[in-house]
């Protein structure tokens, strides 16, 4: 310990001054002191004066020569404001009570493995190397707000891996020329770099199984024109990224410029409010217990998806809603989301030609993709699983003609709405889909429209099957059976016996079409008879038709008797109906005899009637088994 009488004789008016100050606790304002006065201050330490603790307070002061506390024991605050150091300071493995700089300009800071029990402040300084702070530990709050760090080429600006702050830590305004390093950092409370900017070809912020107690801020302005990893990050709170713009400039390939993969957030992901991402946005395999908001963000990849969110959970719902544009595919496949998916007002267009894909999506609740949703590209959500609704209503999707435009292949929902703002040139894709209500406009239909294997409930749009036997007509495969029977079965539900006839008379005269001239020829026979059994009036007209004409005929020419008699009464009615009713006697045929032309119709009303029996007998075996 120094003497408590003076300081060395060969120190210098400054640095004795600052021997004073140091004793007092008082704030030493002086031009220039030597490291090594400095470091001898703080390790051979003077008694203080009676009453006062010491401190080390240092104002405007330039420190001469290689400020080194590597091992240091500190056991008091340090404090410099405005001074200028003209050598690296070096603390490794130091431990100190508390350290403050304010208004600072130093070459570099070097403390590894350094530790503090109170707080750690270095504030509107300029750092012209790398701030070093591998496994620092610090027992209160570490501040870097409004400091610049300028790191050398092929090193970090800020390199914090391991750190660790019992408190919180904040970056506000912190401006690095390179990469932020914060790999297995560990903040028990509040991480913020609001409005931090990372510039530079080597800028990156690289947080992978960074430990946040509370919320981590990257918004108000923070820009990072690296990539930004979080990858296995675990947050407490909320991740919040409004008003942050990530330009992922020198990603590697297959690198994202925000990638919050495997990651855990207990809160909300606040990522709206003019977030800009150029880059890839990967969410893949992360927990959210939260919401998500990107309400009016912007995130663009020329290269591949602009979202990848494959099997992401998110407890509460994800907002993506009006002036959300994604320039890149949107991709959702597996993803598990506890509320909703809102995307009304969304704008997105896809990479080659996918806008979104969704499959085997999970939504607790409902998926919105209507008030002036637009996609430029596929909407793919096959085997999704929707507990309220899917709503397109008002929307537009656009795609080149013979591509599909809306996939909703195997899809469960309670409730689908399609009436979109305009017709699609492309596909939609609704077979195998399970739907309890399927609302829809005619006026909006595809030209194509798969609809095999489609089971809905309820069909509260047109009514009349005249209206959707269009609908049914329009799948690019041609003739598909199911459908039809679908409808039938609807009509049939709600007591539309007719509409449902009309639905499988539509259904048999398109099979027909497929069929071989023979099996053409004998549907075609059914259809005029008996209208494959759903039009039996047919039938009975078509009988009254030939009972008149044969009654007609053999009243003015009487057929002659055949046999030793004795005959019947003649009847014509009857006798014609003898001869059209196979397999009955009436008494008439057995006794009387058409000779001449007579013959020829009566051979004509047998065949008639053989004939009519057939297809009749045929189509009612038909209706029958269906029944």
């Amino acid at each position: 310990m120094m003497s408590p009488h003076g300081p060395p004789a060969h120190w210098t008016a400054d640095e004795q001054h600052m021997w004073q100050q140091y004793r007092r606790g008082e704030w030493c304002d002086v031009g220039e002191v030597g490291a090594d006065a400095v470091r001898s201050l703080l390790l051979t330490a003077p008694e203080p004066e009676s009453g006062q603790s010491p401190r080390l307070h240092l104002r405007g002061a330039r420190i001469t020569g290689a400020l080194d506390l590597a091992d240091a024991d500190i056991g008091v605050p340090v404090r410099m404001h405005r001074c200028t150091f003209a050598s690296p300071l070096l603390m490794r493995g130091a431990r100190v009570n508390a350290l403050v700089l304010v208004g600072c300009e130093v070459p570099g800071i070097v403390a590894t493995g350094a530790a503090t029990a109170r707080e750690v402040k270095i504030v509107d300084c300029v750092v012209g190397g790398t701030l070093d702070l591998r496994s620092f530990r610090v027992g209160a709050w570490l501040s870097l707000d409004d400091s610049r760090i300028e790191g050398p080429p092929g090193r970090p600006a800020l390199d914090a891996q391991s750190l660790s702050v019992a408190m919180g830590m904040s970056a506000a305004g912190l401006v690095c020329s390179g990469a932020v390093l914060l790999h297995s950092a560990n903040v028990q409370e509040y991480l913020g770099f609001r409005g931090a900017q990372l510039l530079g070809p080597e800028a990156r912020f690289r947080a992978p199984e960074l430990v946040v107690g509370g919320s981590l801020h990257l918004d108000r302005g923070f820009v990072n024109e690296g990539p930004t990893n979080l990858y296995r990050a675990s947050i407490g709170g909320s991740l919040h990224l409004e008003e942050a713009t990530l330009t992922g400039r020198g990603m590697d390939r297959g690198q994202a410029a925000l990638g919050l993969v495997c990651a855990t957030v207990e809160g909300n992901v606040q990522a709206g409010d003019g977030l800009r991402v150029s880059g890839c946005t990967d969410l893949r395999d992360t927990q959210i217990r939260g919401t998500v908001n990107l309400d009016g963000a912007r995130v663009e990849n020329p290269l591949g998806p602009a979202v990848k969110a494959f099997r992401v959970q998110v407890g509460g719902d994800v907002h993506a809603r009006g002036g959300f544009v994604a320039l890149g595919a949107l991709e959702l496949s597996g993803a598990r989301i506890g509320g909703s998916l809102q995307l009304d007002g969304a704008e997105l267009t896809g990479h080659e030609g996918i806008a979104m894909r969704a499959r085997n999506l999970v939504v607790g609740s409902r998926i919105d993709c209507s008030g002036g949703f637009t996609a430029h590209g596929t909407v793919w959500l096959s085997s999704a699983s929707v507990g309220s609704r899917i709503s397109f209503a008002g929307a537009a999707i656009s795609t080149p003609e013979g591509e599909d435009a809306l996939i909703l292949r195997r899809v469960g929902t309670p409730e689908l709405s399609l009436g979109l703002r305009e017709a699609p040139v492309g596909r939609i894709d609704l077979s195998f889909a399970a739907l309890g209500v399927l609302r829809d406009d005619p006026a909006t239909w595809p030209a194509a429209l798969v609809l095999d294997g489609l089971h809905y409930d309820a069909l509260p749009g047109p009514a009349r099957a005249a209206e959707r036997l269009s609908w049914l007509m329009r799948d690019p495969a041609g003739f598909v059976p199911q459908p039809y029977e679908q409808l039938a079965t609807h009509y049939q539900r709600i007591g539309r016996d007719t509409d449902a006839r009309s639905v499988l008379l539509a259904k048999h005269r398109r099979l027909r079409s497929t069929l071989p001239l023979p099996q053409r020829l004998w549907g075609l026979l059914q259809d005029l008879v008996i209208g494959y059994g759903y039009l039996p009036s047919r039938a009975v007209w078509l009988l009254v038709l030939l009972l008149t004409l044969g009654a007609t005929v053999f009243s003015v020419h009487r057929p002659s008797p055949v046999g030793d008699g004795p005959y019947p009464a003649f009847n014509a009615p009857l006798y014609t109906l003898d001869l059209l009713i196979p397999l009955t006697d009436l008494g008439q045929d057995r006794f009387y005899a058409a000779d001449g032309p007579l013959q020829w119709i009566a051979v004509l009303l047998i065949c008639a009637g053989w004939l009519l029996a057939t297809v009749a007998a045929t189509s009612a075996n038909r209706v029958l088994r269906r029944t």
